[in-house]
């Protein structure tokens, strides 16, 4: 029996919740899309979507498209990931998705609970924190497709859902089992049918488990699965390791990527893609890199392809040319190189940034992912199977990591 149905709005928060789960014990299969047919030998599946920053239509369709495929395969609860800095807009997508899967699901009420302790996303008083950081106040202010420019999750949160919503604070969850299970009756009999969850450490996501393991649905990030009963000692399996150098294809623009980019800008081979020439003339920037990359790749080095150095480049390049086609072009362009350094043999690749590990995974038709080692807390390898070829993937939220992220990802295979 397939334990939890999860349905991701992104490829990296889908590794990232399956690294967790498999950490709780649990055998775990990520597809990317909805599973087609039967699968076999897993408590959990997660489903890779695409759907971040989709209109909320297009996202609440592809959402119950997923929720219908997992039911086809007798899941028994479900779970909507989204990321643990809530990355969206006031016209979704996490509401319209959390409201219809309510309906779908039949759960009376449900949680939003993106806190990730391990990664630095805490909640307190409704308010999001990275790191000791508001939200509004980290790098994700300036995030070029899902700006966050407010902390308060209750009005971020009930700005796109048509159902009130509640928050159970920090200071009832300490309080012990019987005072959250009170609090959380109070507030659904008073209307709330999502309820924002505070969490500050580990213990916290442990009393919210127990006191919603009974709901057929539950939202939030991926740190709440750590949280979760343990079913085995591990679930982690042994992945196929392939040879050879490793790609860094970034897409992300996040403080975090730019801190990691810069770093390995020190210590490998790399090189940018100029705004101007993959909205201009694509063909010819993805055929300069990916020349430029078998150079070095020839002689047995890793490799960094990114598409910004500092804030001012990607400002610059947004005031130029505009957010979504500079975004679009660049995420099209890593996919393409992606695609031919695939052909040109390289079967190793971390990829940083949502959108561009959707386009990556996409563009290399990699249709189900093999959990593997973490190399940081919500970042796991994978393994994949190309055209009968092994490959190796890490699909790194833009903000996770440490800086030395890139450099060091091979040592964790």
């Amino acid at each position: 029996m397939i334990e939890l149905g999860c349905i991701a709005d992104d490829f990296t928060g889908a590794t990232d919740l399956a690294g967790n789960l498999v950490a709780t014990g649990r055998r775990t299969v990520v597809t990317v899309g909805p599973p087609r047919g039967p699968v076999t030998d897993a408590d959990a599946v997660v489903v890779a979507l695409k759907t971040r920053t989709v209109a909320a239509d297009l996202a609440v369709a592809a959402a119950l498209d997923a929720h219908r495929a997992l039911a086809r395969l007798g899941c028994t609860r479900y779970w909507f990931k989204y990321c643990s800095t809530f990355d969206s807009t006031p016209l979704g997508n996490i509401g319209p998705v959390i409201d219809a899967l309510l309906t779908a699901t039949g759960a009376p009420w449900t949680i939003a609970c993106p806190a990730f302790p391990a990664a630095g996303r805490t909640v307190y008083q409704g308010h999001l924190f990275v790191g000791d950081r508001l939200l509004a106040e980290s790098g994700m202010r300036h995030h070029p497709l899902t700006p966050m420019t407010d902390s308060d999750l209750m009005r971020v949160l009930g700005a796109q859902t048509a159902h009130p919503v509640g928050l159970l604070p920090h200071a009832i969850l300490r309080a012990g089992g019987r005072a959250v299970s009170d609090h959380l009756d109070r507030l659904t009999a008073q209307g709330a049918r999502i309820v924002v969850t505070d969490a500050l450490g580990d213990e916290d996501l442990t009393a919210v488990e127990r006191a919603t393991h009974h709901l057929p649905l539950v939202t939030g990030g991926s740190g709440l699965a750590l949280a979760l009963p343990a079913r085995r000692e591990s679930a982690a399996t042994d992945i196929e390791v392939a040879p050879g150098p490793t790609a860094v294809l970034a897409g992300s623009v996040s403080d975090a990527t730019l801190a990691q980019t810069a770093h390995a800008r020190a210590r490998m081979p790399h090189r940018k893609l100029d705004p101007a020439a993959v909205v201009a003339s694509p063909d010819a920037a993805v055929a300069d890199v990916l020349a430029w990359a078998r150079t070095h790749l020839d002689a047995g080095r890793n490799v960094l392809i990114h598409s910004a150095g500092d804030r001012a480049e990607v400002d610059r390049a947004q005031e130029a040319f505009g957010r979504d086609r500079v975004g679009e072009a660049t995420e099209r362009a890593l996919a393409r190189c992606a695609s031919g350094l695939a052909d040109a043999g390289v079967r190793r690749f971390v990829v940083a940034g949502g959108e561009t590990s959707g386009a990556v995974v996409d563009a290399l038709a990699v249709r189900t992912l093999r959990i593997g080692p973490a190399i940081a807390a919500g970042v796991p390898w994978t393994a994949a199977q190309r055209r009968g070829t092994t490959l190796n993937l890490a699909l790194k939220s833009g903000n996770f990591g440490e800086k030395d992220l890139f450099t060091r990802a091979e040592d964790h295979l």
